[in-house]
């Protein structure tokens, strides 16, 4: 079983490095953010592997720390693409 878990996170970070060069030689900015946040699942995802291999709990916190920051970044940057400001200020007043 701790070998299928070794093969498993060599091949979440094979994946990594394939989806970091999307990064830096994406066609388009929402490509790039697509694969940031892919990215970000695949770090979760050897995290939790890592938290299997030393038999612990403590990795749990870090996965959704790790999520939540990722949710937001996403979200940021999606709107960011979209309407070209982050935070909207009423300039009304």
């Amino acid at each position: 079983m701790m070998i299928f878990i070794w093969v498993c996170l060599m091949l979440v970070f094979l994946t990594m490095l394939g989806t970091m060069y999307r990064v830096f030689r994406g066609p388009s900015v929402p490509d790039r953010l697509i694969a940031l946040d892919g990215i970000g699942v695949m770090l979760i995802s050897a995290i939790a592997l890592i938290s299997i291999l030393f038999d612990t709990r403590f990795f749990i916190d870090v996965i959704l720390l790790i999520a939540i920051m990722s949710f937001i970044g996403t979200v940021s940057f999606s709107k960011f693409i979209e309407r070209g400001e982050i935070i909207e200020r009423d300039h009304n007043r």
